[in-house]
């Protein structure tokens, strides 16, 4: 084959994601993974006897619409309404996708050329960083610092450049936790309207806010058609591998946005996309105790940590906890986290993994809490060990 390497330059040190190397060293320890963010129970059982019945009855075995079934872009955008106060069309504004991560790629490829400048909250979602890499963009770190994780809107204005098409948010943000106040919201909205960029918006955490609500950059002055929000059903409904996820924006940027996406799945999740239609509108009671329980969690896992010894900042949202090792005499998280498992059964993801500037990242690991009670509470026990 030569001297060439086979992997596209672009895509050269990404390779196998750090979930995938945590859960497969979870599985070989037998250890109480704590590091990929998905349920170790179900979701409503309504809501899968509503996909056992699309199955059964043959509702979407077939290839599905290529934007969506009619029923779920109608209870999307009825949710965007309830929530949130946004009006869109559910014919034209509406696209479901293979979940938020299919959402994110189409977006990105649909929006980018070469050499665009995409300034994005770090740490961030590892898919970001492969995102604007296949899209031959560059990615601009804003840089959220322990112990705060605010954004520095200083800092922002001075990383805007000519070069700069596009805003990539993350509010709920993962892996901190923090959640954008209206205040930083709005300062952010009136740079992308004084510099002409694009905002992707990904809210996967929208129902999971522990102190006030999520508030949608959409919703504000000039933002509405510039703004593409993504969402998905797993986090809220705890049926993450059913892979479903939308985007809401203006009719021209959902145009733009399925011309890419129909060459990635063109369609996925035919008898799920029944299913999450019902569950998106499920009474407030549902969103309301769903959110109780994981801050229930959270605490019960922010107190075992900070009795092992580790500096906690406990999130505003999300289902995970960023901590801080050095008060337990480590510096590197990444080690930290591959020796974890043998010294005490558990599993975490080492942040630096989600940063450009490492340093800002080196010490921190991500907890998640989305787990039984009981798994929580013996991984807290083992923690104790260090």
């Amino acid at each position: 084959m030569g001297t060439r390497p086979l992997l596209n330059r672009r895509l050269q040190g990404l390779g196998t994601t750090i979930f995938a190397e945590m859960s497969a060293l979870a599985t070989a320890t037998g250890s109480i993974n704590l590091g990929q963010g998905f349920p170790d129970t179900d979701g409503p059982r309504e809501i899968a006897e509503a996909a056992a019945r699309a199955v059964l009855t043959g509702q979407g075995n077939q290839y599905p619409p290529g934007p969506g079934i009619p029923e779920l872009r109608q209870a999307v955008a009825e949710h965007q309404q309830r929530f949130h106060g946004l009006a869109y069309d559910p014919d034209t504004e509406v696209l479901v996708t293979a979940g938020a991560t299919e959402a994110i790629a189409a977006a990105l490829l649909a929006l980018l050329e070469p050499g665009d400048e995409v300034i994005a909250l770090e740490p961030f979602y590892d898919s970001y960083a492969a995102c604007v890499a296949m899209a031959g963009a560059i990615r601009v770190p804003l840089t959220l610092r322990a112990p705060a994780f605010r954004p520095d809107l200083d800092e922002l204005r001075s990383l805007i450049t000519p070069r700069t098409r596009l805003l990539l948010l993350n509010t709920p943000h993962n892996p901190t936790g923090t959640v954008l106040t209206p205040e930083e919201l709005t300062a952010i909205a009136a740079l992308a309207v004084e510099h002409d960029l694009l905002v992707v918006a990904d809210e996967v955490y929208e129902h999971l806010v522990f102190n006030g609500v999520h508030h949608p950059i959409a919703a504000l002055p000039g933002m509405r058609e510039r703004t593409v929000s993504i969402s998905s059903a797993g986090k809220t409904f705890s049926f993450t591998g059913w892979k479903v996820g939308w985007v809401t924006a203006s009719a021209p940027l959902v145009a733009a946005v399925r011309t890419a996406k129909q060459y990635l799945t063109y369609v996925s999740a035919g008898p799920f996309q029944y299913a999450v239609a019902e569950a998106l509108r499920l009474p407030d009671e549902y969103f309301a105790g769903f959110r109780a329980d994981l801050l229930r969690k959270r605490d019960l896992l922010a107190d075992g940590l900070e009795a092992a010894g580790f500096q906690v900042f406990r999130p505003e949202g999300t289902y995970f906890i960023t901590s801080d090792i050095t008060p337990l005499g480590e510096k590197d998280g990444l080690e930290f986290c591959r020796s974890l498992p043998a010294r005490c059964g558990v599993v975490a993801i080492p942040n630096v993994v989600f940063y450009d500037n490492t340093e800002a990242g080196r010490s921190l690991v991500r907890f998640t809490f989305c787990k039984r009670d009981d798994v929580l509470t013996e991984a807290v026990s083992r923690l104790r060990r260090l």
